[in-house]
């Protein structure tokens, strides 16, 4: 059965690829890692598959996450997971699909030439790019279009993105390469320095998701993991706290809230007032972090609200984006 190429937004995450398709709303979501045969460059496994080899690879497979801080890191594996995923959206198409990529905002000309390549190689008929900022504050709903302020958090994996919107573009923005990412670093490299234990990333996830904190919790919480003592070289079984996780994740934390007032402080007066108004909004996996929106109201002084389907913003903004194709193809011409 042969279909006419869809119209397909991708968020292209450090960590998570969703994707949007015109009509169907989010058909795939997907970690952003793929397992990859060293000795013949076969592809093996893409998404949640390959998401299970972290760590765990005999020598001859090399299970990597190609994009790195926001940006492609291995242009040739990001190619082969975007075609991988685009082949499953589309199935066979007679028409290659139009595809919107969502990128960090201050990206260079050279990284934005790496996505659109690396899509056209992977199928693309034409390849547009937007703002993460910008899509995040369509998906979560706000008018962009209208002369007034609106500032956007979007903590990814790789990079935090801040935006100050009006008129449909960014007046302000910055883009910081602390996100999920470094937080699970943190977590790593405490448990390392506190319990002479090494953990895995996907260890240090679980801690993040489960307990992981940025804001003193009224109920210390407890979770049990496991880890390699670096004293005895054997496996060992610590208990952790989220009083703990407070210590490990409040220095990234903060460096958040300082990018945030950073921008607040480059910000024209009269977008300050409506911010002040509006409040700020987060999106993105990274600010479901247990306390981050108190944190920031506390720091800022601004009411801080979470988006709805924070961890879809950026996809749903795309795919909103994708209706004004058109419009995008009549300037172009």
């Amino acid at each position: 059965m042969f279909k006419y190429g869809q119209d397909i937004g991708i968020d292209l995450g450090t960590a998570t690829v969703i994707a949007y398709a015109k009509g169907k709303g989010i058909v795939l979501r997907e970690p952003s890692v793929v397992a990859v045969d060293s000795n013949t460059g076969d592809v093996l496994a893409v998404g949640k598959e390959a998401r299970r080899m972290l760590g765990r690879t005999p020598g001859n497979i090399v299970a990597t996450r190609p994009l790195k801080d926001g940006v492609i890191s291995n242009y040739t594996v990001t190619e082969k997971m975007l075609k991988y995923f685009i082949n499953r959206i589309c199935g066979k198409f007679i028409f290659a699909p139009r595809v919107m990529i969502c990128i960090p905002s201050q990206v260079t000309e050279v990284e934005k030439k790496a996505v659109i390549d690396a899509a056209s190689q992977a199928g693309a008929r034409k390849v547009y790019l937007i703002e993460e900022p910008i899509a995040a504050a369509i998906g979560a709903g706000i008018d962009i279009s209208r002369p007034c302020g609106n500032m956007v958090v979007d903590i990814g994996g790789g990079t935090t993105d801040i935006a100050v919107i009006s008129l449909g573009g960014s007046v302000v923005s910055s883009s910081l390469k602390v996100a999920g990412d470094k937080f699970d670093e943190a977590i790593v490299r405490y448990i390392k320095k506190k319990y002479n234990v090494i953990i895995g990333e996907r260890t240090a996830e679980d801690l993040k998701i489960n307990i992981g904190c940025v804001y003193p919790k009224i109920q210390d919480m407890e979770m049990d993991i496991r880890g390699r003592d670096l004293v005895t070289g054997l496996p060992s079984t610590i208990t952790i706290h989220s009083s703990e996780m407070l210590e490990a994740l409040i220095e990234p934390a903060m460096m958040v809230v300082d990018a945030v007032h950073g921008v607040l402080e480059k910000t024209p007066p009269e977008l300050a007032a409506d911010i002040s108004d509006r409040g700020i909004y987060m999106t993105g996996g990274g600010c479901l972090i247990d306390g981050l929106d108190k944190l920031l109201q506390e720091q800022t002084g601004i009411n801080v609200m979470i988006a709805q389907d924070a961890i879809s913003c950026v996809a749903l903004g795309t795919g909103k984006a994708l209706d004004n194709l058109d419009v995008l193809d009549a300037k172009r011409r």
